[in-house]
């Protein structure tokens, strides 16, 4: 029997979830996680970026200058420096979800 794809939890249906475990109103639970989404946005772009604890890290990364290939046409190009937005798992939230062979 071939496993079903589930779909991955919605905003909404989190904020379900979230308001039924916490008994608070589904726009306190809005609310809350708009808040936290501007301020991890903000922290985000300074330089020590945003931790969210047993989660991980939203950081700001330098990519430096380098030479690539067009596939199309096998052409070298160069690609320029800039800057990358990267989340950095927590060893916690890794071990919950694969946990550490043994």
């Amino acid at each position: 029997m071939a496993k079903v794809a589930s779909k991955p939890l919605t905003k909404t249906q989190l904020i379900a979830h979230l308001a039924e475990k916490t008994e608070l109103t589904k726009k306190q639970v809005s609310e809350v996680l708009d808040n936290l989404l501007e301020v991890a946005y903000k922290e985000a772009k300074k330089e020590h970026g945003f931790n969210l604890p047993g989660l991980g890290k939203l950081v700001v990364v330098k990519r430096k200058a380098r030479e690539g290939v067009n596939p199309a046409t096998r052409e070298k190009i160069k690609i320029p420096a800039k800057k990358a937005l990267k989340f950095r798992i927590a060893k916690a939230a890794k071990d919950a979800v694969i946990p550490p062979k043994k």
